[in-house]
């Protein structure tokens, strides 16, 4: 009877301190800010579309939400080529990192906004194809990924880690690479004026 007793509470301690290891693990996020909800594609869409027009540009990446794109640093850069006179945001993610989706909310809301003027394209670094289309689906993004199977994009951006984003002003220059999360949306957006429309409009 001892022994049973002694097994059981041996046995309770050690679900206690794993569930204690899981809630510090899943609360270590890199913020202790609240994670933001994830949009639907409608959500994210509706503020995208006509009037007033969107730039051709910009509407073809809204055409390519969520997609996710082959040729890594190459098609990376022919990407940003083709986006040259916009300003760019790029957003480095990957769906086993619970930092990139506690902001991909906060990502899915300040695209969807300005998305008129700003161009934004996403990385998905390191990731099992199948994990990656599923986290697209759920964090619908108006906006296509270009997979970094080998980190090349990563590596080329000097990201120590994800997530990560990059801002680019309209005339192709790299301008500030934040590291981590976001907080809030409203961080992203300071970021977004100051660093890539620069006439913080």
């Amino acid at each position: 009877m001892v022994r049973r007793t002694l097994l059981i509470a041996a046995g309770t301690l050690a679900l206690v301190v794993v569930l204690v290891i899981g809630l510090r693990q899943a609360g270590d996020n890199g913020t202790d800010a609240e994670a933001g909800t994830a949009m639907t594609r409608e959500e994210v869409l509706a503020p995208l579309q006509p009037p007033p027009a969107v730039p051709p540009r910009l509407a073809a990446l809204h055409a390519q939400g969520s997609e996710l794109l082959p040729g890594a640093l190459p098609a990376y850069e022919d990407k940003l080529r083709e986006l040259r006179g916009f300003p760019v945001v790029v957003n480095l993610w990957a769906s086993w990192c619970g930092p990139c989706r506690f902001e991909l909310p906060f990502i899915q809301e300040v695209s969807s906004e300005l998305g008129r003027e700003v161009a934004f394209l996403g990385v998905d670094v390191g990731d099992n194809r199948e994990d990656a289309m599923k986290t697209a689906a759920e964090f619908f993004m108006p906006y296509p990924s270009i997979e970094d199977p080998r980190t090349k994009i990563r590596a080329d951006l000097g990201a120590q880690g994800l997530p990560a984003t990059a801002f680019y002003t309209a005339d192709g220059k790299l301008d500030y690479l934040h590291q981590g999360a976001y907080r809030s949306a409203d961080d992203l957006r300071e970021d977004i004026r100051r660093y890539a429309l620069k006439d913080g409009t």
